[in-house]
C-alpha cells in the first residue's frame, strides 16, 4: 500500500548523490543560515556558503591525508556542527562515513571501527580519542586519527583545524572530481544498529538509498525548506538524525544544534524557537509530565476540566484541519482553554513548532492527543536503519493517533502470514557488512523482513503491535505485547522506565524505575528521605506506584494484568548497558541483569 498526497513537493538541491549535496546547497541557498550553534553562551549562525567553505577544506584535507574513494572514515563525536562538517567532507571526498555513538565503550568502538575496516577515526576530543587509543592495537587498518577539539592529551592526532589548513593548499577540482565519480550504487554510510541484542550489525546504505529517501520526504514536505528551523539533539550516529540533517541541507533549512547538555534541551527549545522538532518518546514524556504536574494535586472537577480541554482541542483542530467551520460556542471555549492551557504548552517548545516527530520507540496515544490539542502536533513515523531511516510518515493533514502513518510514496508494505511487516522500496539497504544474517533484516525477493508485528487498515495506516522477539508468551499460552502497559505506566509522573517480564511464566510482572526529579520533589513535600535508593523501597512509594499500576491494569483483561512489581534503586541507562543511544530498552539485558530480582517476584514469599 502506498501513501498519496496532493501537496506539491518542496524544491531540493537537485543533487545526484549525497557526495555533491552540500556543494549544490551552497549554490542554491548561499546566504541562508545553515547552522546555528551556541558559542560562549550565544547563538551564532553560519550560511550555506560558509559551511560549504569548511566542508570543502575538510574534504580536501582528508584527500591530503591519503583518504581514498571507498575508504571508511569513522566519526566518534556528539551532535555538533563539526560532526556535519566531517560527515560531508568525507562524503565529498568519496569516502564512506561510519558513525560511532559517543556513548560507546572502547570495546564497542573497536567493534565498529574494526568490523568496518576503518582507516581513519575523527574523534571529538581527548576523551573520545582515548577510547580509540585503548583498542588501537586491535585495529590494523587504522592509520589516521583526527580530533575536533585538540585540548588535552591529543598527541599523535591531527586537529580538524589542521585538516582544514591542509585542504586550503589543494585544488578544489580534486574534490569535485571525487564527488562526481560517486554513483548511486556506491556505499554512502555503514550505520551500526544500536541493537537490543547481540553485537551491532553494519547496515550498508548507498547514496541511492538516501537520495530516494530525500526525494520521498520532499514530496510530502516533511520539512518546509528555507526558513525552517530544526532543533537537533538526537545523536547523528543514528539514522533518524542523519536523515533530518541531510533533508535540512537538501531543502535549505537551518539546523540549531543543541549545546551538548541534555539537561538544557527544554530551555534551549525556548531559545531557538524551532519550527520542526525530531525527537524520541522520552523527551515528549518528560514534557508531558512537566505540563501536567499540577493534575496530581487537582480536584476531581479540575481533572475533568483538563480532560475536557484536551478533547475540545482535538475536536476544534480537526475541524480547522478539514477546513470546516467551528461552532461559535466551541470556538469560545477553545479560546478560553488556549489562554489557560494550550499556549503555555506551546511556550515550552518555544512557541513556534509547526510539527514534531517521534520515532524509535512507542509512545502513548494520550500524550500525542494532548500535544495536538495544545497546537504542537507530535506525529509518529516508522522505519529502521535498514530502510534508510523511514518507511511511513504522518502529516498534520493526514494522521491517525495510535498509528505510525502511511507508506511514503514509492514504498510498498504488506503483512506476512505470521503478522510481520514487510517493506519494499528504493530505500532498502544493501545488507550487513561482513555479516550474512538471515533473520530480522533479511531481504527476500526485494521485501525487507522488519521483525515488527503490524496491521494495516483499509486506509493504509500502519499500527505496530510489537516485535516478534519481544512478544511474551505466558506459561498459560497467552501472547502479551509488553509495550502497551509499559507505555501506560510511563505516563505517570513518578515512573521513568517500565519493563514487563513473563515469558513462560505463570503471569506477567514488571520492573520499574522512578523519575528522580518528580519522586524526590514529592518526598521532600512528604517529609520523607529525599534519596532515590531509600525511596525505591519505601512503603509509601510502593503504595503510590501500586495506584498507578491499578490504573493501568484496569484497561486489560485479567490474564494480561501485571500481578507484581519491583522498583530499582536507580534508573536504566546507556552506561549500564540497559538502554540504546536512542533510549530504547535492551530487554534481554534487563532480563539477564536483574534475573534474581525478577525471579523473586514469582516466589510465594513475596
Amino acid at each position: 500500500m502506498q501513501a498519496s498526497t496532493a501537496t506539491a513537493s518542496a524544491q531540493t538541491t537537485g543533487s545526484k548523490t549525497i557526495a555533491d549535496l552540500m556543494a549544490r546547497a551552497a549554490e542554491r541557498y548561499s546566504d541562508i543560515a545553515a547552522v546555528r550553534h551556541k558559542v560562549d553562551g550565544e547563538w551564532r549562525e553560519l550560511t550555506y556558503a560558509e559551511v560549504w567553505g569548511i566542508v570543502r577544506e575538510v574534504g580536501l584535507g582528508l584527500i591530503d591525508l591519503g583518504i581514498e574513494p571507498g575508504d571508511r572514515v569513522c566519526v566518534l563525536c556528539n551532535t555538533r556542527p563539526e560532526w556535519t562538517y566531517a560527515d560531508f567532507g568525507a562524503t565529498s571526498a568519496g569516502a564512506v562515513v561510519v558513525p560511532i555513538y559517543p556513548t560507546n565503550s572502547p570495546e564497542e568502538c573497536q567493534w565498529v571501527a574494526g568490523n568496518s575496516e576503518a582507516c581513519a577515526v575523527i574523534c571529538e576530543d581527548a576523551t573520545q580519542l582515548a577510547k580509540i587509543r585503548a583498542v588501537g592495537e586491535q585495529l590494523p587498518k587504522l592509520r589516521t586519527l583526527i580530533v575536533v577539539d585538540p585540548a588535552g592529551d591529543t598527541d599523535g592526532a591531527v586537529s580538524l583545524e589542521e585538516v582544514r589548513t591542509r585542504g586550503r593548499e589543494r585544488d578544489e577540482a580534486e574534490l569535485t572530481a571525487r564527488s562526481e565519480a560517486v554513483s548511486g550504487e556506491d556505499p554512502f554510510t555503514f550505520i551500526y544498529t544500536s541493537g537490543t541484542t547481540g553485537p551491532p550489525k553494519g547496515c550498508v546504505l548507498t547514496h541511492g538509498n538516501y537520495r530516494s529517501m530525500l526525494d520521498m520526504c520532499a514530496s510530502l514536505r516533511v520539512l518546509e525548506g528555507q526558513h525552517e528551523v530544526t532543533y537537533l539533539y538526537l545523536p547523528l550516529a543514528h539514522s533518524f538524525a542523519l536523515l533530518i540533517q541531510l533533508l535540512s541541507v537538501d531543502l535549505g533549512g537551518t539546523i540549531a544544534y543543541f549545546g551538548g547538555d541534555t539537561q538544557q534541551i527544554i530551555p534551549e527549545l525556548s531559545e531557538t524557537k524551532p519550527s520542526y522538532l525530531p525527537s524520541v518518546p522520552r523527551i515528549f514524556e518528560k514534557i508531558y509530565t512537566l505540563a501536567t504536574a499540577q493534575l496530581e494535586r487537582a480536584s476531581d472537577s479540575e481533572r475533568k476540566q483538563f480532560h475536557e480541554a484536551v478533547k475540545l482541542g482535538v475536536e476544534v483542530r480537526d475541524l480547522q484541519r478539514r477546513g470546516e467551520p467551528v461552532p461559535e460556542d466551541r470556538q469560545k471555549a477553545f479560546d478560553e482553554a488556549d489562554e489557560k492551557l494550550y499556549k503555555n504548552v506551546r511556550a515550552i517548545f518555544g512557541g513556534n513548532v509547526r510539527q514534531a516527530v517521534t520515532g524509535a520507540a512507542p509512545i502513548a496515544p494520550e500524550i500525542l492527543e494532548f500535544f495536538y490539542a495544545c497546537g504542537v502536533p507530535v506525529l509518529e513515523g516508522y522505519g529502521m536503519t535498514e530502510t534508510a531511516t523511514a518507511a511511513t510518515y504522518s502529516t498534520v493533514e493526514e494522521h491517525k493517533f495510535g498509528t505510525v502513518g502511511r507508506a511514503f510514496p514509492g514504498i510498498e508494505l504488506k503483512i506476512a502470514d505470521d503478522g510481520e511487516l514487510l517493506v519494499k522500496g528504493p530505500n532498502i539497504f544493501h545488507g550487513y557488512y561482513k555479516n550474512a544474517d538471515a533473520s530480522f533484516g533479511a531481504v527476500v525477493d526485494g521485501w525487507l523482513h522488519t521483525g515488527d508485528l503490524a496491521t494495516i487498515d483499509d486506509e493504509g495506516y500502519v499500527s505496530i503491535v510489537g516485535r516478534k522477539k519481544d512478544i511474551i508468551i505466558t506459561a498459560g499460552g497467552k501472547n502479551l505485547t509488553p509495550a502497551n502497559i509499559e507505555n501506560d505506566l510511563k505516563q505517570s509522573r513518578w515512573i521513568s522506565q517500565a519493563v514487563m517480564h513473563g515469558d513462560r511464566r505463570p503471569y506477567p510482572v514488571i520492573l520499574l524505575t522512578l523519575d528522580e526529579e518528580e519522586i524526590v520533589a514529592w518526598a521532600k513535600e512528604q517529609g520523607l528521605p529525599a534519596e532515590l535508593g531509600s525511596l525505591s523501597q519505601h512503603p509509601r512509594v510502593h503504595k503510590l506506584v501500586q495506584t498507578e499500576l491499578d490504573r493501568a491494569n484496569a484497561k486489560y483483561a485479567r490474564v494480561e494484568q501485571v500481578k507484581k512489581f519491583a522498583i530499582l534503586d536507580h534508573d536504566l541507562s546507556q552506561e549500564g548497558g540497559e538502554l540504546t543511544p536512542t533510549l530504547k530498552v535492551k530487554r534481554s539485558v534487563v532480563n539477564q541483569k536483574y534475573a534474581d530480582l525478577l525471579d523473586s517476584l514469582y516466589s510465594d514469599r513475596r
